[in-house]
């Protein structure tokens, strides 16, 4: 587990993700039904998979909603501070061409 918070701090959710899934694939093939879910959430909302996959195991109840809570604050969070971060660019780009 130690290695795992390692990857993920350094290099991401995604990272996780794959290595997560190369470690233990039998976990998010009793998760996940089909591998749309799991590619999706890789693509949109990768801390919120990451979340459900450690807690939705045995089914998703009491105090595991505030974990995927997070994770999807987390999310919102990650494409809100891309959005932030770059508020100058997209004004430079509006007076430009406005």
């Amino acid at each position: 587990m130690c290695c795992f918070l390692t990857i993920l701090v350094f290099l991401g959710p995604r990272a996780g993700i794959i290595v997560w899934w190369l470690y233990n694939p039998t976990r998010w093939d009793r998760l996940f039904g089909s591998f749309i879910w799991p590619v999706l959430g890789f693509i949109f909302a990768p801390w919120t998979t990451l979340m459900y996959v450690a807690v939705g195991l045995g089914g998703v109840r009491g105090i595991d909603w505030i974990w995927i809570a997070l994770g999807v604050f987390a999310d919102v969070a990650m494409y809100a501070g891309g959005g932030y971060g770059n508020r100058s660019r997209g004004q430079q780009y509006m007076s430009r061409y406005a």
